[in-house]
């Protein structure tokens, strides 16, 4: 990883650490965009993330979760399962929102 991008990350993750509403609206933005080719691995990626600020063991322990599956469901490759990806969300403190895809 180049140093940059290093630096970009930890950034986003202290970001996501401070902020809430920033880490609710980071992963509003990577949800909507989870249509687009390669969508699904940048809303896990951006799961993921909120994850680490918050610390992945801690989210893995409130969702009831093995912190080494949570790697795993977060990967690039990864796939959970609807039960799984709520009970993420849920331990993250936000909860999945839906409107219509004509007002957005």
């Amino acid at each position: 990883m180049k140093q940059a991008s290093r630096l970009h990350d930890e950034a986003v993750i202290e970001l996501l650490r401070e902020d809430p509403q920033f880490a609710a609206a980071y992963l509003s933005t990577a949800l909507a965009e989870s249509e687009q080719p390669g969508g699904r691995e940048a809303l896990l990626s951006a799961l993921r993330q909120v994850a680490e600020a918050q610390g992945i063991a801690s989210v893995a322990q409130r969702a009831g979760i093995p912190r080494e599956s949570m790697y795993r469901i977060l990967s690039s490759r990864g796939n959970p399962r609807l039960e799984t990806l709520l009970a993420v969300i849920a331990a993250l403190g936000l909860r999945l929102d839906m409107r219509s895809a004509e007002t957005a």
